[in-house]
């Protein structure tokens, strides 16, 4: 919807409340007082009248403007919302492959997708497109998308390079001042952390946006744009694709939980060495349970 159409269909919309209010046979304001208050051009005001007119809602003679009719809710224009984001877009497909359990291998019907997540067609094409570097989808040979697997190889590479680059941010987060943000934000995630253990039964499917804003905010102390773009594919792969394993999901996401407040702990108490452990025992897990969840879907 081009931009100029979008504020003629709010204008039209603003202007149809300013109408309900008025009595049959009143008059509306000057085409200027309107403009001044939808905030548009008069052009569009005239364009807004003419509809108006065409609906029989109003007469319009030269200066006149006089009420007919009392607007119904069928007289209102659909108006496009803001569209999503890359990064909402992401959250949101993600978000509906998790809870309903979209298996491997399910074909994608981009009409149905743009639609369920109002965006245009080509801009979830392009959205598919670049996940398809990562190998989470990819296009069929007649044609569309589908879901799949990676390889092992790709997991345990990414696992490694993965522990890599929290292990050194990590160090890098014991030495950070107390005045930094960063320890603020460790408090904010600990509480979260303790509520959702303590909700674990109900909400486990959150899980996974905890374990995203947690691996997130500890290696956003380490200023480096391949770590920036290595967290996409964190999210990506590991608060996704491994969920597609739901055995014993409660249960793994809970002792996960006490895995994080153990790092937690000791980033806080400014021990290294305890922190590295905690995280390093963690990351096996996270691995660990890859690994398994490929396996149940024969991915490996």
């Amino acid at each position: 919807m081009a931009r100029t159409d979008e504020r003629f269909r709010e204008a039209f919309n603003t202007l149809l409340d300013h109408c309900a209010n008025l009595a049959i046979g009143d008059q509306l304001p000057a085409e200027h007082a309107i403009a001044a208050h939808l905030e548009v051009s008069r052009t569009i005001v005239r364009s807004v009248l003419e509809r108006l007119q065409d609906e029989g809602i109003i007469r319009w003679e030269s200066r006149a403007k006089t009420l007919l009719r009392a607007p119904r809710k069928s007289d209102r224009l659909a108006v496009q919302a803001d569209p999503l984001s890359a990064e909402e877009l992401e959250r949101q497909f993600l978000d509906w492959v998790l809870r309903f359990d979209v298996p491997p291998e399910t074909t994608l019907n981009v009409t149905e997708l743009a639609r369920k997540f109002g965006v245009p067609a080509y801009a979830l094409q392009e959205f598919l497109a670049s996940l398809s570097r990562f190998g989470l989808v990819r296009r069929r040979p007649k044609g569309g998308w589908e879901l799949v697997g990676f390889t092992r190889e790709f997991a345990v590479e990414l696992s490694d390079f993965r522990t890599m680059l929290e292990l050194n941010a990590v160090s890098h987060l014991v030495t950070l001042p107390a005045k930094h943000g960063i320890w603020h934000r460790l408090d904010e995630l600990e509480k979260a952390h303790r509520k959702l253990a303590e909700e674990i039964d109900t909400r486990y499917h959150d899980f996974s946006l905890l374990d995203e804003q947690f691996h997130t905010a500890i290696g956003s102390v380490v200023k480096n744009r391949f770590v920036a773009e290595f967290q996409k594919v964190i999210t990506l792969i590991f608060h996704y694709h491994y969920q597609w394993d739901k055995k014993d999901e409660r249960d793994r996401n809970l002792a996960a939980i006490g895995e994080h407040l153990r790092i937690i702990g000791a980033l806080k108490a400014r021990n290294e060495a305890e922190a590295i452990e905690a995280a390093r025992d963690h990351l096996k897990t996270s691995k660990q349970t890859l690994l398994s969840s490929m396996r149940n879907h024969a991915l490996v």
